[in-house]
């Protein structure tokens, strides 16, 4: 009797063992879950950023955009595999196409702006060593006004570029 006692707590313990372990699974959410929440925050910061920029806080939106970006990263290496094999459809590679020209053209814009710039901090630097006040600070005004455009160029880019990413990983919506 004493060894059935045993052998009855052990089963007893390995079955309690077993529910629990079978409840705890269940309580755990799959991982596609929790992807689907990073997706989902990636794009609210998308949108924010977004709206940031067209209000013209640059800071805010280019570090709204960078932490999208985080999440889009860590979402693709994930699903590396996955995206491989995902068809786009004709739409999808359309819009991809357009966002990157988008993307790019920006890009191209905001390093012309940056040149421009620069030529004009170069200008206001002489215009200041010639101890010409007026023509230096009016050089300095239109530099930080063609970087500040630059800069929000380069966001601009980065977000046509997340726009794709956030399209690549429609299939995590809710």
């Amino acid at each position: 009797m004493p060894m059935s006692r045993g052998i009855f707590g052990i089963c007893l313990l390995i079955l309690t063992l077993t529910l629990a372990g079978a409840g705890w699974t269940q309580t755990i959410k799959p991982a596609s879950s929790g992807h689907t929440i990073l997706y989902g925050r990636a794009v609210s910061l998308l949108d924010q950023a977004e709206k940031k920029l067209n209000t013209g806080d640059i800071s805010t939106a280019k570090a709204q955009a960078k932490e999208a970006n985080s999440l889009f990263t860590l979402l693709k290496n994930e699903y590396t595999s996955l995206l491989a094999e995902r068809e786009l459809s004709p739409k999808e590679d359309q819009q991809l196409a357009i966002n990157q020209k988008l993307a790019t053209d920006a890009q191209t814009q905001a390093d012309r702006l940056m040149e421009t710039a620069a030529a004009q901090d170069k200008k206001a630097q002489e215009h200041e060593m010639q101890g010409r006040e007026e023509p230096s600070k009016a050089s300095y005004r239109q530099s930080k006004d063609g970087y500040n455009r630059a800069q929000s160029l380069y966001v601009r880019s980065a977000l046509y570029a997340l726009r794709n990413q956030q399209m690549l990983f429609r299939f995590l919506a809710p």
